[in-house]
């Protein structure tokens, strides 16, 4: 076989498959940062809070707590605003109509959003760690920032599953509000904002019931701050939150899929 016939075979379907993921993943990152009610608010509040809160608390465990705390502020809200509200608002726009007509697996466009959250995350994680060494004064691992990373991208996964689920349920003209109404008590619940002993015993009772909690716990536990308890147990309860929302989501958009 010539050297010529053998540059012009087709590409395997895997490499294909491959480039399209690429490529919606980059488009998406590209959208959400050029959008910047979302961009800015999203990296923006754990970042702004962690300079009014950590640094006035600097070289204290407060400090650190807030480090692990507003990370996962940050990949909740990523997940819960970029995938909720944003298919909510393609789906209203008709842009999500397009994409089920192109013949792109409807795989990359939810791995593209998933990504997206992680890619935030990530960037917020990595913010919230440097300030904490720097301006907050505390003392951070190698070993234990990279475990942080981990936490926090992970727990991209079950709320990822939790904004398609809202993407579903509400529609785009409220999407924003209801998020909200989720997003900032679970967030209060959960122990982001202070330790949960800290909290009313009745929220304290309530708390282990939200999948935020458990993420919380779950990084809480690289630093030494979780509550006493097998972490294997918060994976567990994450993993379960994950394919319940998962499944309804996909329930429920078959199930409008077929009607229309």
């Amino acid at each position: 076989m010539s050297a010529n016939a053998i540059a012009l075979q087709p590409p395997s379907r895997l490499a294909f498959l491959s480039r399209i993921f690429a490529k919606e993943i980059q488009y998406e990152f590209v959208k959400a940062l050029r959008i910047k009610a979302f961009s800015l608010s999203v990296l923006g509040f754990p970042i702004m809070f962690y300079l009014l809160f950590g640094i006035s608390n600097r070289r204290t465990d407060y400090a650190v707590y807030l480090m692990a705390s507003y990370g996962c502020m940050g990949v909740v809200s990523a997940a819960l605003f970029g995938i909720g509200m944003g298919i909510s608002m393609e789906r209203a726009q008709g842009w999500l109509e397009l994409k089920q007509a192109s013949p792109m697996p409807r795989l990359a466009y939810l791995a593209a959003k998933i990504v997206n959250a992680a890619a935030f995350a990530l960037i917020i994680e990595i913010v919230l760690i440097a300030l904490a060494l720097t301006l907050g004064g505390a003392h951070v691992t190698v070993i234990q920032a990279v475990r942080l990373i981990g936490v926090v991208l992970l727990g991209s996964v079950p709320f990822a599953a939790m904004g398609l689920l809202v993407s579903v349920l509400v529609p785009a003209n409220s999407a924003p509000g209801i998020i909200n109404l989720i997003y900032l008590p679970m967030s209060f619940a959960s122990g982001f904002w202070m330790p949960i002993t800290m909290l009313p015993h009745w929220l304290q009772t309530i708390a282990p019931a939200l999948p935020t909690y458990h993420l919380a716990q779950l990084a809480l536990n690289v630093i030494g701050m979780a509550q006493p308890g097998l972490m294997a147990t918060h994976v567990q309860v994450l993993a379960g939150y994950t394919l319940v929302m998962f499944g309804a989501a996909w329930m429920i958009f078959n199930r409008s899929e077929a009607k229309a």
